[in-house]
């Protein structure tokens, strides 16, 4: 199989590898809550060999009502709701890492597009909210564009890539202290 047709895409599949590769170094886990990656992150952690060493599950919470379900939320939240931020990300994140008790839960929610959900900026396509809940500095976020407009796919990929380097970033920074 040509790497072009490879699963997870190279780019994802050598973030999944750093990843797994630290957490297996440190005997730490991971869980995961995604909503617009639609489960690449996942999947690209699963594809990793050895991925029951550091894997405790996931969810894919894309609806309004799987969030009720799974993942803790009211129908205040829902009435509330406009759009993907770092805090409901970082209130996914929290939620699933308790439930789930993994040493880190990494979370996203975006707009993939092709279309924007609203006139706000993070209801247009591109935007993702990415949050990390354990190491060092407790749960921490951050927000980007990844600038691939309307393309969906693109930006599901760059979501899920850009995920995993928090992970990076969160675990790393971890070890430092």
């Amino acid at each position: 199989m040509s790497s072009e047709n490879a699963f997870p895409p190279p780019v994802l599949r050598q973030a999944a590898q750093e990843v797994a590769t630290l957490l297996k170094e440190r005997k730490e886990t991971i869980s995961v809550a995604e909503t617009a990656a639609g489960g690449l992150i996942s999947a690209a952690l699963l594809a990793t060999p050895g991925a029951s060493q550091i894997y405790r599950g996931g969810l894919t919470l894309y609806t309004l009502p799987s969030r009720i379900q799974f993942a803790g939320w009211t129908d205040e939240d829902i009435k509330s709701y406009d759009g993907p931020t770092p805090q409901i990300v970082e209130r996914l994140a929290d939620n699933v890492r308790a439930k789930l008790g993994s040493t880190y839960t990494v979370s996203e929610s975006g707009t993939a597009g092709p279309t924007a959900s609203g006139k706000a900026s993070n209801r247009q396509p591109g935007y993702v909210a990415l949050a990390v809940s354990g190491g060092a500095s407790g749960t921490i976020s951050k927000e980007l564009n990844t600038e691939y407009g309307a393309d969906r796919q693109a930006n599901m990929v760059a979501f899920a890539v850009e995920a995993l380097k928090l992970v990076r970033e969160v675990v790393t920074e971890s070890a430092k202290i």
